[in-house]
């Protein structure tokens, strides 16, 4: 039941979701970012302030990192520096892998950290370790970062860490709430690698996949002075009453608390003085890619915001509540529109299905447009080509989502209730398939309303 127009509109808003993609490309970013003419490296655009650095003061260029992301993103470097490179290791996800020539990569699990993730970082923390005033080191980070680069701090091991984090997950923790508890069970986040580092020169390339693009909490920010504290990991705890913390994590944190155990690096401290941050890519240039896109297939874009969180059920029914008024008033603007938005929302786990955020976004505001004019598509899908443990990067829905559910005997309600989107939206053939795209800036969600 999807007649001709639905099918036009619902392709448009996958032509733009792609074109949102095709503007955060890792590869692209570097090259945009990093320029080498002899023995000179910039790094900067017009709009950031450059950094300039003469390779021949350096002995030797170790390349590092981690993040879904990083292996196109260490293609670039490669291709800029090549046997300039005296050594290279970066941890990415299963899947995410590309052909280099310096640089040996680790594949490991995200979003739960696996023995992979453990023993590239441990590789790597040796690297940084042996660097020195005389050597340049590459940091290349993406989104993912912080379950790919894991090295437990104490006495905490690897399957704790996981236990942690799945409960972080589940109870619906934001990002940076999430982070600040890695940061503090971690032997190289919130600025440990820029310690292990120092005192070698570090440019450090960001991909940011986090609302505000807050460098600090970029894949933890390994090399970023870190704003949070022990007592505010602890906060996080109290907050969502985490019960069964693993005890080695709940002993590590108290000494923190209690001044036992050293805090993360913080701003002003010298370990940072040569250290250079840089984010070349983020959630609100895919989003002004869209805009363009939309208007080349004659729409009226409009960018809502690139920080938008919150729990994804109800951030769905806002969207969809603008669409229904630009549907009756042409506010806040006419249509043919497009309503664009990015950021990422966040799912409270209650019942025992499979999907992502995403996916939940789109089932959600699905229930909320049924019997809406068909004009209408809605899709949501995470930049990275992933949504969730699934094989999906989100989905695509129009006001017929629900009785196309209907009539094959499923009542998306209960699929929702259920935190079952997939396997829902699999049959109503609305899901979102893109695989693995090689880079991570959060989520992009769109509202195409026809004339």
């Amino acid at each position: 039941m999807k007649n001709e127009y639905t099918q036009k509109i619902r392709s448009d808003a996958v032509t733009i979701f792609k074109e949102a993609i095709r503007a955060v490309d890792p590869y692209s970013a570097v090259k945009r970012f990093v320029h080498v003419e002899g023995n000179r490296l910039t790094v900067g655009t017009e709009d950031v302030p450059n950094t300039v650095i003469d390779l021949a003061d350096y002995e030797r260029i170790f390349l590092v990192g981690g993040g879904k992301a990083t292996a196109p993103m260490a293609k670039a470097v490669e291709e800029l520096l090549g046997k300039r490179i005296s050594k290279g290791m970066i941890n990415v996800k299963y899947g995410f892998s590309t052909k280099l020539t310096f640089t040996r990569i680790t594949e490991a699990n995200h979003p739960l950290p696996d023995a992979n993730g453990v023993e590239g970082t441990r590789k790597m923390l040796d690297l940084l370790n042996s660097a020195g005033e005389k050597d340049l080191v590459f940091s290349l980070i993406s989104g993912g970062g912080s379950a790919l680069l894991v090295h437990p701090a104490g006495d905490t091991t690897m399957e704790e860490i996981q236990e942690l984090t799945q409960m972080l997950l589940e109870c619906g923790a934001t990002i940076n709430e999430i982070n600040s508890l890695r940061k503090h069970i971690s032997s190289i986040k919130g600025g440990r690698m820029a310690q292990a580092a120092y005192p070698a020169t570090t440019v450090n390339l960001m991909l940011s996949d986090v609302v505000g693009d807050d460098m600090d909490v970029i894949a933890s920010g390994p090399f970023v002075p870190d704003r949070s504290t022990f007592q505010d990991a602890w906060k996080v705890i109290e907050k969502y009453n985490l019960k069964n913390i693993p005890h080695a994590i709940q002993t590590y944190l108290q000494s923190g608390i209690e001044g036992h155990v050293q805090e993360t690096p913080k701003a002003g401290e010298n370990i940072f003085l040569r250290v250079h941050n840089f984010v070349i890519g983020s959630n609100i240039l895919a989003l002004r890619a869209a805009e363009e896109k939309a208007k080349d297939l004659g729409y009226n874009p409009l960018i809502l915001s690139s920080m938008i969180e919150g729990e994804t059920k109800e951030v769905a029914g806002v969207h969809v509540a603008i669409a229904r008024e630009i549907v009756k008033t042409a506010t806040p603007i006419s249509p043919p529109a497009c309503i664009i938005s990015g950021g990422e929302t966040t799912v409270t786990i209650k019942g025992n299905g499979l999907g992502g955020r995403n996916q939940e976004f789109c089932l959600a505001a699905a229930i909320k447009m049924d019997g809406l004019p068909a004009s209408i598509a809605v899709l949501s899908g995470g930049t990275d080509g992933d949504d969730g443990p699934t094989k999906a990067a989100g989905a695509i829905v129009d006001p017929h989502t629900v009785e196309r559910g209907r009539a094959l005997g499923l009542e998306a309600s209960e699929f929702l209730s259920n935190n079952d989107s997939y396997h829902f939206l699999e049959k109503t053939e609305d899901l979102l398939v893109t695989g693995p795209t090689g880079t991570n800036v959060m989520d992009v969600r769109l509202v195409l309303v026809g004339s």
